[in-house]
């Protein structure tokens, strides 16, 4: 155990310093169910990422700085499917069998945890290791909200000069349709937004991303409207012009106004079946290049292995209690139904995204 404990924490202590942009979108139907979804993006290498069926009644032990498994302990109430970054034992963004979601999202420079403590352990919690403890705990928001402040969430792991390596800031939401955003800064500041925009990225915090959507107030959809100056006509080359000003790059906030723009643009949707597909849709666009994040000079070192910086797609429908995914090898929307798992008597199983790192086309033949 502490051998296989040690190449964790090596693992992390490598990647963990890495940036992994990612989008995450919220939409709701006329009946208030909610779908979220979001991408997750890294282009130094492949972050291994697998899907984890985790039945109730498991136990978690969470690790520490110390490196040990000596932090909080507990066992899990509920069972949950979901994604994994870096390690088997770090989930990214998954659902639990209530319908509760949770996912963690890069937040560089503005997340800022509490130090931690060895005398503290058994109430300390990896940063890593949060969306795990609430799949497995909770099945509403407002369970969330009011339990994560019992708790010390801690940096799993430190540079070289002894300085804690960034952390998240987290998503979650529930089947009753409430979706709130958790940023955690000042040395173990815990901050809990109501996510009313429907919109999550990186940093900086999320006051400030919606504080920033009102630079982009004259955004609408379809066209400008024509009009004529000292008997010139002026008009509209072509359809959506009534966003020009959209900011089309890949950082945080730019990505998080063109989210905003594409949710408000389809609004609620008759069901959840719709709601998943336009998710997708939605965040085809935030679909990154990997050549994008090199500069010419380095681009010898793009990963074979890596096709896509944004390496995996997930999609949850909380009230059908539904796991949808797809990556950059295999576009091929997946899904996982929750309701056919029986979390009590499954096993703790780890399978790979895709059964072969290959596009799934099909070939149409003509007779």
């Amino acid at each position: 155990m502490r051998n296989s404990l040690k190449i964790l924490t090596c693992s992390f202590l490598l990647t963990s310093s890495l940036v992994y942009p990612c989008t995450g979108i919220s939409l709701k139907t006329k009946d208030g169910s909610l779908v979220q979804g979001r991408t997750i993006e890294y282009g130094e290498g492949n972050l291994n990422g697998k899907i984890v069926i985790s039945p109730k009644g498991r136990e978690f032990n969470s690790i520490t700085p110390d490196g040990k498994t000596n932090g909080l302990k507990w066992k899990a109430k509920y069972g949950f499917v979901g994604a994994t970054v870096v390690v088997d034992q770090f989930i990214g963004e998954g659902i639990n069998e209530k319908g509760l979601n949770a996912g963690l999202f890069y937040f560089p420079h503005y997340g800022s945890l509490a130090k931690y403590q060895t005398k503290d352990a058994k109430t300390s919690l990896a940063d890593m290791e949060l969306v795990n403890w609430i799949l497995s705990n909770f099945e509403t928001v407002d369970q969330v909200k009011k339990e994560i402040k019992k708790i010390k969430i801690v940096n799993i792991a430190h540079d070289e000069k002894g300085d804690p390596l960034p952390t998240a800031h987290w998503r979650v939401g529930d089947a009753k349709g409430n979706n709130i955003v958790i940023e955690i800064t000042n040395n173990g500041e815990v901050n809990i937004y109501d996510n009313k925009v429907g919109v999550i990225s990186n940093s900086p915090d999320y006051p400030w991303h919606v504080k920033n959507l009102n630079n982009y107030i004259n955004l609408h959809t379809g066209n400008a409207e024509p009009f004529e100056y000292n008997g010139q006509k002026i008009f509209s080359f072509g359809a959506g012009t009534g966003a020009l000003g959209l900011p089309g790059d890949v950082t945080p906030p730019s990505r998080f106004v063109r989210a905003f723009f594409y949710v408000n643009s389809v609004g609620v949707q008759s069901n959840t079946k719709l709601a998943v597909s336009k998710t997708f849709h939605i965040l085809n666009n935030f679909d990154i290049p990997i050549e994008v994040e090199f500069p010419e000079k380095h681009r010898a070192h793009i990963p074979a292995d890596v096709m896509s910086a944004t390496q995996w797609t997930a999609v949850s429908d909380l009230t059908n209690r539904e796991f949808y995914y797809k990556t950059m090898y295999n576009s091929q929307i997946r899904k996982i139904d929750l309701k056919n798992i029986d979390f009590s008597n499954v096993k703790l199983q780890v399978l790979p995204m895709d059964e072969k790192n290959e596009e799934n086309i099909q070939e149409i033949v003509v007779k």
